[in-house]
């Protein structure tokens, strides 16, 4: 498996996937576990954030697994950049530490959610599945950690914020909040006391109307406007 240049071998309809991580032995590895998946094709492998620009650009894969820390550029900016581009690939973060600081800067760069290097070989293929099917990867215990990091950097939202929220319905902005404390569209679904396919459609029209790409772009909008504090989770 060669940086840069991983030619595909699996048929049409497999998510393509690049791997960036500036370990040898951590690519190899990721490219070995998601290769052993008859609809997960590892595409490209990169060395460091500038690389997985242009293997993103030569090899349009439909997932990235990006590691955060890499010489000549990082994860964070790599992200920022891949996810500027049009049709550009869904990002995860690939971290060490559970606590990582970065992890809030690389959601708010465009990821759509992030990894421990320790996940589990099945966590990780349904990780790319998710991720590749629209979703974003944002579990409750990631958000509490997104929370608290927003309420370090920007502990009260900037006056005059709110009113990008006024294209919603009473009841989108009840969902978007909830989706901002970490529920699944099944719990919302059970809080508000309707089906899980509307939760669904409540969710879709929220993301459109406030030009977001996924979850996680939901969330930081939803702490971003003070819909919802971060000291009080509310």
């Amino acid at each position: 498996m060669s940086d840069e240049n991983v030619p595909s071998e699996e048929g049409a309809g497999a998510v393509r996937v690049a791997v960036a991580d500036d370990q040898e032995v951590a690519r190899a590895g990721f490219g070995a576990l998601l290769g052993t998946q008859p609809d997960l094709d590892v595409v490209a492998t990169a060395a460091d954030g500038a690389a997985a620009i242009r293997v993103c650009r030569e090899h349009r894969p439909d997932v990235v697994l990006m590691d955060v820390r890499m010489p000549v550029m990082d994860g964070i900016e790599a992200t920022r950049r891949i996810t500027a581009e049009p049709g550009a690939p869904r990002v995860l973060i690939l971290t060490t530490f559970d606590l990582d600081e970065h992890v809030y800067d690389a959601l708010v760069a465009g990821a759509s959610g992030f990894l421990l290097k320790d996940v589990t070989a099945e966590r990780l293929f349904d990780a790319v599945r998710v991720v590749a099917g629209g979703e974003a990867l944002l579990a409750p215990a990631v958000t509490r950690r997104l929370i608290g990091e927003f309420a370090r950097l920007r502990p009260r939202p900037p006056s005059g914020t709110r009113h990008v929220l006024d294209a919603l319905t009473p009841r989108e902005t009840d969902v978007l909040r909830l989706v901002a404390e970490g529920l699944t569209n099944g719990e919302i679904a059970a809080r508000l006391v309707v089906g899980e396919e509307t939760v669904k459609t409540h969710v879709s029209r929220v993301l459109r109307k406030l030009g977001l790409r996924d979850r996680v772009q939901a969330v930081v909008a939803a702490y971003e406007s003070g819909l919802v504090l971060p000291r009080t989770g509310r």
